[in-house]
């Protein structure tokens, strides 16, 4: 029983005694003993009125009436020949709210949430609140593993009736998880299972993860992690017996004790199909990942009934249940599945809402979407339009949800909500790269002008090796099929010069033209393109006899002009899950550039790349990539000599000097060639104590490749390898590349380079 309560028990006790005798009938009512809060409000809250009769049941009425409002400490009622005087006491206000000694918590912060329960200047004062108040504090701390705190309120009368609410606290030092022990484990080590854990023991990087101060919730989410861990290895009588957790009396260590059963492992006797299949019973066989035989896993069931699930909803079957049933044989340790077909009624969507888009035009977001209106629903179609929105690159967040249409039962509608974020860009900066030196940059790009999804881009970019001045638009619904229009225009200098690895010449290009993208399906893409570049090209007293041969062979000199009618061609297939942070998918390139009659530089260039991205678990990704180039000239003309494919450096193989890798002059520069073999395999994952930082990946590492020039065979002898580790960070400057490689196989004329580095991009 409370304060309150006892206070209204005890003066409906005194006011049966006062009034059991005397019932009176009231003339007027008059309130006494009220500072700040108004009669009228008494008289509001007052369950009597004038002309009615006084009871002792009317009267515990009222007192309770009057109590209940909180205003008021203490309430009487008095008889004065008719007069009903309700003499009150009130609460005092509370006039200030401080805090001492509080740094785990954003003081503002923490005085809104005190206001939201009650606690704050102006308000009523209450004892109950303020006692509630230490109590969620004191669990605030807890949660951050400070249970040493010891907080005191002191509550200070003032002038007029208020008070002054003061908290002292003493946070105490963080309670750090000193052992965590699991008792009842057989199949798998306890080190192989504490590293499932997010919760750990003090370590390196404990300082910045916080892993080793226990948490509530942390822990139910390793409990639930450990469940799964057994239950995907056949485990499915596994239990978690019980958990302790105890903290030593000096409050500065926790010790976690947690007991299970793992019970036998399971095996799959047999998968069968029943209830209103739909579709063929085979195609369906095909998307159950459990079979006859296989060890059974919660995982791989789950993810065969939302299979089919998703299966039924590209019919139009939205609302589809699909459960599996378990026939378990403890003797045998099988168990035999039953999966339930339900596909209920086949929906069509009524219409498509979008909201959130507040600068960008509603066509450029329903130009992306794949669902119709008025169509059959498609759970495919659905997701591939939302993968779409979030591939513009407009939007931080893309939310889609569908829900049923009301007094329906075939209906529903498909609502996207976007969260718009910042399309356009005006940056000055500086980035240093360790080929190319210090980099000064400067752009001006807008990808969603005006909110019509056009592109336009203007960029400066100035490096030791190349300047680069560019303005490039882009339309990519140029027609209402999206082909994409877009023009570009250039002027780029090279200074080779500056590369140890190869000889020196400089090269001033100037050129424009404009490329279109058709897309073929929904992942592939053909891009063509025509442009005119015109390159200036000038040797040094260095420069060696190739470079000379062939300015000799467009009119002689340490100076040439040349022109080219440049054509491209390519082909994209990308079904990769995010264009800056991949973890699945594949993307496949063919690029092609030939100089076309009209030009008097005769050549072509054709290059392949195939890109591989898979989940190894949650947090790993395996990334394979290979590239393969050619190119020569044509009618009589050699490729020309800055054409050459290179290889080595940050972008392909590290470890190895930029340009560096492949044949060699008599003076020792690389001359590149006109075969280029490339190959990577690396495992990503987050970098540690920053796993939820998707822009900030480690990696390991093995690269490998070569280039040779015309005459020469393809041979994997003259490749260089590495390996090593790296670290990729899409910063707000630009993305950061660092690798530490070891060269594997490096010979005495090859130029190493085992720390690279890249800061900010290079055009």
């Amino acid at each position: 029983m409370n304060q309150k309560q006892m206070a209204i028990l005890v003066a409906g006790l005194f006011s049966s005694s006062a009034w059991a005798i005397q019932p009176f009938v009231v003339k007027d009512i008059r309130v006494e003993g009220i500072q700040r809060i108004e009669a009228g409000t008494v008289f509001n809250y007052l369950p009597i009125k004038v002309g009615e009769t006084v009871t002792d049941e009317k009267a515990a009425q009222a007192i309770k009436a009057l109590f209940h409002t909180g205003f008021f400490k203490d309430v009487r009622l008095e008889d004065e020949n008719g007069v009903l005087v309700v003499d009150v006491q009130e609460r005092p206000a509370i006039a200030d709210v401080t805090f001492v000694g509080i740094k785990a918590f954003n003081e503002t912060k923490l005085a809104a949430a005190l206001k939201q329960v009650g606690l704050a200047e102006s308000r009523i004062f209450d004892q109950s609140i303020l006692d509630k108040a230490v109590l969620e504090l004191k669990r605030q701390y807890y949660n951050r593993g400070k249970y040493g705190v010891h907080i005191t309120t002191t509550v200070t009368p003032l002038g007029r009736n208020r008070v002054a609410v003061r908290f002292d606290v003493n946070e105490g030092a963080i309670a750090k998880i000193k052992q965590i022990n699991i008792v009842g484990n057989h199949a798998f080590s306890e080190k192989d299972l504490l590293d499932l854990f997010s919760l750990t023991t003090p370590g390196w990087l404990t300082w910045w993860t916080k892993s080793d101060q226990y948490s509530q919730q942390k822990l139910a989410g390793d409990l639930e992690t450990l469940r799964s861990y057994y239950l995907d290895r056949g485990y499915m009588q596994f239990r978690i017996d019980s958990t302790q957790v105890a903290i030593t009396p000096d409050k500065k260590s926790i010790y976690i004790t947690i007991n299970v059963t793992e019970g036998p492992k399971y095996k799959v006797s047999s998968v069968k199909l029943a209830g209103n299949l739909l579709l063929p019973a085979a195609e369906l066989r095909k998307l159950i990942k459990l079979h006859s035989g296989d060890v059974f896993s919660r995982k791989a069931l789950t993810e065969s009934t939302k299979k089919i699930g998703d299966r039924l909803g590209d019919e139009g079957y939205a609302f589809a249940n699909v459960n599996a049933a378990p026939k378990l044989d403890k003797a045998k340790h099988t168990v035999a599945f039953t999966i339930f077909i339900d596909p209920g009624r086949k929906v069509y969507v009524r219409r498509i809402h979008i909201t959130g888009n507040t600068r960008t035009k509603d066509e450029v977001l329903r130009r992306e979407m794949r669902q119709m209106e008025g169509g059959w629903y498609s759970n495919a179609k659905i997701k591939r339009s939302r993968v779409r929105l979030n591939r513009l690159g407009y939007f931080s967040d893309v939310n889609v949800e569908t829900p049923a249409v009301a007094g329906t039962t075939d209906q529903v509608d498909v609502n996207f909500n976007v969260t718009e974020k910042p399309t356009g860009n005006i940056m000055m900066g500086a980035g240093f790269s360790s080929s190319e030196g210090v980099v000064l940059s400067g752009s001006v790009s807008q990808n969603n002008l005006f909110g019509s999804g056009n592109q336009v881009a203007v960029q400066v970019n100035s490096g030791r090796v190349n300047t680069v001045y560019s303005v490039s638009y882009t339309n990519p619904y140029y027609t209402i099929d999206g082909v994409s229009r877009g023009f570009d225009v250039y002027k780029r200098k090279t200074d080779a010069t500056s590369l140890s690895a190869l000889a020196g010449y400089y090269t001033n290009s100037v050129g424009g033209g404009v490329r279109f993208g058709i897309p073929l399906t929904e992942y592939d893409t053909l891009n063509l393109g025509l442009s005119v570049d015109s390159t200036k090209i000038t040797l040094t007293d260095q420069s060696p006899q190739r470079y000379i041969d062939f300015v000799n062979d467009y009119g002689g000199g340490n100076t040439v002009n040349t022109r080219t009618l440049l054509g491209t061609l390519g082909w994209a297939r990308d079904s990769r899950d995010s264009l800056l942070y991949p973890t699945k998918g594949r993307l496949q390139r063919v690029y092609g550039e030939v100089g076309l009659p009209g030009g008097n530089l005769k050549y072509y260039k054709a290059s392949y790349q195939y890109q591989w991205f898979y989940p190894l678990s949650r947090t790993f990704t395996l990334m394979l990539n290979g590239e393969a180039g050619y190119g020569d000239g044509y009618g009589g003309k050699p490729l020309p000599f800055f054409k050459n494919f290179y290889v080595g450096g940050v972008t392909s193989v590290r470890g190895y000097d930029t340009a560096s890798i492949g044949p060699k002059d008599s003076q020792g520069y690389t001359i590149g060639g006109n075969k280029r073999l490339v190959g990577n395999a690396e495992v990503l994952f987050p970098f540690p104590g920053m796993r939820r930082n998707k822009s900030l990946r480690m990696s390991v590492f093995f690269d490998a490749g070569g280039v040779y020039p015309a005459g020469e065979k393809i041979g994997f002898n003259e490749m260089r390898y590495s390996t090593g580790v790296a670290v990729n960070w899409a910063s707000p400057f630009g993305p950061l590349k660092f690798s530490l490689a070891k060269p594997l196989n490096a010979k005495d004329s090859d130029k190493l380079q085992k720390f690279q580095f890249q800061m900010g991009s290079a055009f």
